[in-house]
């Protein structure tokens, strides 16, 4: 089995690079060779006997670029590339060029050759998607309307995933991911980066920003959820999911009042003294377009699974930093 991950420099498909390396197999099936591209070259190193690793660079707004990827022809293709949502929302040009056009390209790519070649695709979308006002709790039904250029890139990825797989062209499958706590590493660009910045932060006694109210709610999972999510995506039986490609993943909804007091019980006061408030209308105007709870109920019972708890996330934060990552 060849594999191909686009966006293997990110946090997300770093983990799933390495998960994938260390196990060296997906779905029971042995990975001969593992392709993991970015804007940058990923670090990632090959393990003794496992699969082998192709690593370079592309960039998903180049058509060119694009098609050199696919001409290996890969069984499973993890599409995470993506510019992020705050940056999406200032640069508009260029979210659609990477979102949209990026996606529109490899699409294109596997269909071009020819009915021999219908590859899994497992495209990362968003729970941005769905746009105010929302019922309580959002089930499989409600109507994606997104409120934000990201979303509205989404929600097009996933109708094309959809599309190209009814035509039979891919074996497409799109997961609209929870916003992802706790990242490691630095902040990025995306309006909710807060959600981990107030974690890990004040855990490496640095104090963090909190722009928007204590009561805001939102819809989390945990790096482990996330590649666990993917990893399913790749491997299971699609044929359980119709004509319908695009599943809300499984995920915990917590208020940033909530999360603070989760890191009061795993860390302490001492900690929670870090976080700093100053209110940012443009984060909170985004965040305030964004869904808070769902009912993923069609995503369980096909097999994906949720943390336990903010709790846990936190722990399994500290256990990561402390073991390296």
């Amino acid at each position: 089995m060849r594999i191909l991950i686009i966006g293997a420099a990110g946090m997300v498909g770093r983990k799933l690079a390495e998960h994938l390396i260390t196990e060296g197999s997906l779905g029971g099936k042995t990975i001969s060779t593992l392709h993991a591209v970015d804007v940058v070259s990923p670090a990632l190193t090959v393990r003794d006997g496992g699969p082998s690793l192709e690593l370079g660079t592309a960039n998903v707004a180049s058509e060119a670029d694009v098609k050199a990827l696919v001409a290996s022809k890969p069984d499973v293709i993890f599409h995470l590339a993506a510019i992020v949502s705050g940056e999406a929302e200032v640069e508009f040009e260029k979210g659609y060029a990477i979102n949209l056009d990026g996606t529109r390209y490899l699409l294109e790519a596997i269909r071009a050759h020819g009915t021999d070649y219908a590859p899994r695709v497992v495209f990362t979308s968003s729970i941005a998607v769905f746009g105010a006002p929302f019922p309580e709790k959002i089930g499989d039904e409600f109507l994606s309307a997104p409120l934000t250029s990201y979303g509205a890139q989404k929600a097009m990825g996933e109708l094309m995933v959809s599309d190209y797989s009814r035509k039979g062209f891919i074996d497409g499958i799109s997961i609209r991911l929870p916003t992802i706590v706790v990242r490691p590493g630095k902040p990025n660009k995306a309006a909710s980066g807060f959600f981990s910045g107030i974690i890990r932060e004040p855990l490496a006694g640095i104090e963090a920003v909190l722009p928007v109210e204590d009561d805001v709610q939102h819809w989390v999972a945990s790096p482990a959820a996330a590649v666990g999510f993917l990893l399913h995506a790749g491997s299971m039986d699609t044929s359980v999911l119709g004509a319908r490609r695009a599943l809300t993943m499984p995920g915990l909804s917590v208020t940033v009042a909530g999360m603070i007091e989760a890191l009061e019980r795993v860390a302490g006061p001492e900690v929670v003294k870090l976080i700093r408030r100053e209110r940012d209308p443009q984060i909170e105007k985004i965040v305030e377009g964004w869904p808070r709870d769902f009912n993923a109920e069609r995503a369980v019972s096909v097999g994906f699974k949720a943390d336990a708890d903010f709790d846990s996330i936190i722990r399994a934060h500290i256990a990561g930093e402390k073991a390296g990552g």
